[in-house]
């Protein structure tokens, strides 16, 4: 009579007794399982990294940074606000940035005033 002892992942000690067939066949479904609950978890720490890797910089996020960068030393206007994130390599229209500029004005990011019949942006 053939005979195993398996110590499982939890700590648990399994003893497996019977024929030699019978712990040979035991002991190959244990280790599938175990090998297929390893790929699982691998899967989801991958999904997981991928989702904090990937957070996407929105057009609110970038004049923040123009913002930080000194950009707004003088007020822009929403068209030199777009030629700058351009220069950064992204492209947004005049008509998108205007909702962003006025939302970051909202929660105090930006201020805005009236300059020659223009809303410029600043500090």
């Amino acid at each position: 009579m053939a005979k195993a002892t398996i110590k499982s992942g939890t700590g648990a000690v399994i003893t497996v007794e019977g024929t030699e067939s019978e712990v040979s066949s035991i002991l190959a479904a244990y280790e599938r399982h175990s090998v297929v609950d390893q790929a699982k978890k691998a899967i989801a720490r991958t999904r997981t990294a991928r989702k904090t890797d990937k957070k996407r910089e929105g057009a609110s996020d970038l004049i923040i940074e123009l913002k930080e960068a000194g950009f707004f030393e003088k007020p822009k206007a929403l068209g030199e606000i777009a030629r700058a994130l351009e220069e950064k390599g992204y492209l947004y229209p005049v008509t998108s940035l205007s909702g962003v500029a006025l939302g970051l004005v909202k929660r105090r990011q930006l201020r805005r005033k009236k300059h020659e019949g223009k809303w410029v942006y600043g500090k």
